[in-house]
């Protein structure tokens, strides 16, 4: 008797990546609801007109990727690449208007409470730099699709680590540094996981991306905590004023 093999729907992993960011971006909403999405609502102190582009900025990234994702799925290869060019420009707008947010809330004082300026200045910058490498990976080997897409995901949970350190939930907020870098690390563990597990074997590009991932902020949280870090910070503020 001839049967008809059963193939999956194409787009099903494709969406993977799309329920991936939707994830990201539900984080993101929620820790800066109360300072910047719904700011009218709980009376939250205006923002400066940095922060106000800082914001858009980064919510246009999360925008931009979960189109990319959609225009792979529809099969609009030609339309994803060209909007990839102003992919590539946003993220260079994200770093520069990233440092310059985090230098101008660090001379300001707005750091969490508690917290070592140095050590929160430096991870930070780290924590750009990181999505930077990443990104550049990405576009690096934007040829190779299977490589391309992954680190685009990781370059985009490693931007997570803000918007978690300002959800109000105690546990985070009492949870400091590990909690704020883990649950991100965490994040990326489950989406590398799970495509090994579908694929039945790790692709090198979530390999090397999650350890990458995993290894900066505790190498970001030893230099900055080092006199060599607190130096640069202090040099770094001190050349912004």
């Amino acid at each position: 008797m001839a049967t008809t093999p059963i193939t999956p729907h194409p787009s099903t992993p494709r969406r993977f990546y799309f329920y991936a960011v939707l994830g990201a971006a539900i984080i993101e909403f929620v820790g800066f609801a109360q300072s910047y999405f719904l700011k009218g609502f709980f009376g939250t102190p205006p923002l400066y007109r940095l922060l106000h582009l800082h914001g858009f900025i980064m919510t246009s990234w999360f925008v931009v990727f979960a189109t990319q994702t959609w225009l792979i799925e529809a099969h609009r290869v030609s339309l994803h690449r060209r909007l990839g060019i102003f992919g590539a420009l946003l993220a260079a707008a994200i770093l520069i208007v990233g440092a310059a947010v985090v230098t101008i809330n660090a001379r300001e004082g707005r750091v969490p409470p508690a917290a070592p300026v140095p050590v929160v200045v430096f991870l930070s910058y780290a924590n750009l730099m990181a999505f930077g490498v990443l990104v550049g990976a990405a576009i690096y080997f934007r040829g190779r699709s299977e490589f391309h897409k992954r680190l685009m995901l990781v370059a985009t949970l490693n931007l997570l680590p803000a918007a978690i350190g300002r959800i109000p939930l105690d546990f985070i907020q009492s949870g400091g540094l590990l909690t704020v870098f883990g649950l991100p690390d965490l994040f990326i563990l489950i989406c590398v996981v799970y495509d090994a597990a579908r694929h039945r074997r790790l692709n090198p590009a979530f390999g090397w991306g999650a350890l990458f991932s995993f290894v900066w902020p505790a190498l970001g949280i030893v230099l900055g905590g080092s006199s060599g870090g607190s130096t640069f910070v202090t040099w770094v503020l001190n050349k912004a004023h």
